[in-house]
């Protein structure tokens, strides 16, 4: 129950933040650049202190090039975290929500499922079964919004996949989540800023707005800072298999946030589709029980 409960919690956050994400980039003007900026600068001025107060905090983190003890995580965690936010944010704004859906989780299935085959685990027929469904009902859920995508674009978000899997995967080895994570986005923030300050001077693109400025916070205060968390601490309790079939229900939540909370006309097609999707991830889940 407790793995149940975390999971479905850190799932809804990530759908929060797909909603975050797609209304910075698509209705203000705040640059993927700066959005990410404070995603992770926000994040980390959240976790640091919690880490900290729950004494499960080792350290101040250790900044680029500077010395002493460092924080739990670590380098490859950061540098995956903030390699999928920057990748994320600069694709989003060349592609629509659908391919850019498609594209993700794409790359998240094959990546995952990869490396867990490489690493001896075995997904039944079963399994295999119901992420096929769940595939489907992901494709028809998206697919009034799928184009030919930019190339760039479209391997940029394939990218963001892969780093976003190699980030999950990392997490399964943690055994202190909430310092894990803050470790990491105290690590990646500095990464952000370097990137900024760049684009500042180099080339004069980056551009900031109180809303999107607020979307991007509330991104990496809750939906990124807390969400991804509670994923640190489900992951030990799932296999890498499990870990990518449940994030197939992300779109599914972030379709129903987008009816509750921003009006969208709730749909036959969204109703199908999502019985699909959460009845592919069920098969699978009870495939590996039953075995």
């Amino acid at each position: 129950m407790r793995t149940a409960f975390l999971t479905i919690a850190a799932l809804t956050g990530f759908a929060a933040n797909s909603l975050l994400c797609r209304a910075a980039l698509a209705e203000t003007t705040i640059d993927p650049i700066a959005f990410t900026l404070v995603r992770l600068a926000s994040g980390a001025a959240l976790l640091a202190p919690l880490a900290f107060l729950t004494r499960t905090f080792a350290a101040t983190p250790t900044l680029p090039g500077g010395g002493g003890k460092t924080s739990a995580g670590s380098w490859s965690g950061a540098i995956a975290l903030f390699a999928y936010a920057i990748l994320f944010s600069l694709a989003y704004v060349r592609l629509t929500t659908g391919t850019g859906a498609l594209l993700l989780f794409g790359s998240v299935q094959a990546t995952m499922l990869g490396v867990a085959i490489a690493r001896g685990e075995r997904p039944r027929a079963g399994e295999w079964a119901g992420l096929g469904v769940a595939l489907a009902g992901i494709a028809a859920l998206v697919a009034p919004g799928v184009t030919a995508p930019d190339p760039l674009a479209a391997l940029a978000m394939i990218a963001a996949g892969a780093a976003w899997s190699a980030y999950t995967l990392l997490g399964r080895r943690e055994t202190r989540p909430l310092a894990a994570t803050a470790g990491n986005f105290a690590r990646a923030a500095p990464l952000a800023l370097a990137l900024a300050v760049w684009a500042a001077f180099a080339t004069t693109t980056l551009r900031l707005t109180p809303s999107g400025v607020a979307l991007a916070a509330a991104s990496g205060l809750f939906a990124s800072g807390v969400g991804y968390t509670l994923w640190y601490a489900a992951l030990p309790s799932l296999t890498a298999t499990r870990a990518a079939l449940f994030q197939l229900s992300v779109p599914v939540i972030a379709a129903a946030g987008g009816v509750a909370f921003l009006r969208e006309p709730p749909t036959l097609r969204l109703l199908v589709c999502s019985t699909a999707v959460l009845g592919g991830i069920a098969v699978a889940i009870a495939s590996r029980r039953q075995t």
